[in-house]
């Protein structure tokens, strides 16, 4: 990689100099950075990381695959949830048949896929579903139809469902092998985490290959993410907003910290 020249700041990250000449742009981390998301978000978060100038190594503990899913009569809803941009991604053909309803999003991501997808975007949160959930409530939606992940279904008609007619599955993330020396060689770095389910996931695989939790710091996603890893672990950093960009400027900007 060709860049201008740069000048250290005590934390590692370089900034340009006015000086002309071309030096090897160095990187931030001396740790481990792994990202354990599922493709293609895996890759997406990779290369923000590398834009940052933190060299990552991919992790995958779920591959992500579609389902086949019952498509509903659009006019039994009144809006439809959409909680992962993996809906989007994995719905298939069906998904056009639903564009009429107005979509609430939880995260940006979510919201740029759906719109990219021909959606109209009503509302996107930046917390759970529950709060978008709730948030629909107060604006009087009643009606609405929820698509996601087999693993995170929403209970229609009880608690924050309450307002949800219909959740239907659209993909599977399943499990995928991680041999031990996978997971070994985490020790010392940063792992970063981008659901619950993928937090206890790797909380019971290091526990099940009797590796230390110590020594590993976690990245989160979000405080649900945070909670679903437990405690043990060297730290937990936690993003500001559930988005993959503010998760990648955490990890950036601690690994600068002196």
């Amino acid at each position: 990689m060709i860049c201008l020249p740069l000048r250290q700041k005590r934390c590692g990250l370089c900034l340009p100099n006015r000086e002309p000449g071309p030096v090897a742009s160095p990187r931030l981390n001396r740790r481990t950075v792994a990202v354990l998301r599922p493709e293609p978000g895996n890759r997406a978060t990779i290369a923000r990381l590398a834009d940052a100038r933190i060299d990552a190594v991919s992790l995958p503990l779920f591959a992500v695959q579609a389902l086949a899913w019952p498509l509903p009569d659009p006019a039994n809803f009144d809006a439809l949830v959409l909680t992962s941009a993996n809906a989007v991604r994995w719905a298939g053909d069906g998904l056009a048949a639903l564009r009429g309803l107005p979509v609430h999003a939880v995260g940006q991501a979510t919201a740029t896929a759906a719109r990219d997808a021909g959606f109209d975007i009503m509302a996107t949160g930046d917390a759970d579903a529950d709060a978008l959930l709730a948030t629909m409530a107060r604006a009087g939606i009643s009606r609405a139809l929820h698509l996601g992940g087999r693993e995170s279904m929403i209970t229609p008609g009880q608690g924050a469902g309450a307002i949800v007619r219909q959740s239907i599955p659209v993909y599977a993330s399943e499990p995928v092998p991680v041999p031990p020396r996978a997971l070994a060689a985490l020790a010392g770095g940063v792992a970063l985490l981008h659901s619950p389910r993928a937090a206890r996931r790797l909380t019971a695989l290091m526990d099940a290959a009797g590796f230390a939790r110590s020594r590993i710091t976690i990245a989160a996603l979000s405080p649900a993410v945070a909670m679903a890893a437990g405690g043990g672990w060297s730290a937990i950093w936690t993003a500001p907003v559930p988005s993959d960009e503010a998760l990648v400027r955490l990890v950036a900007e601690t690994l600068c910290t002196p």
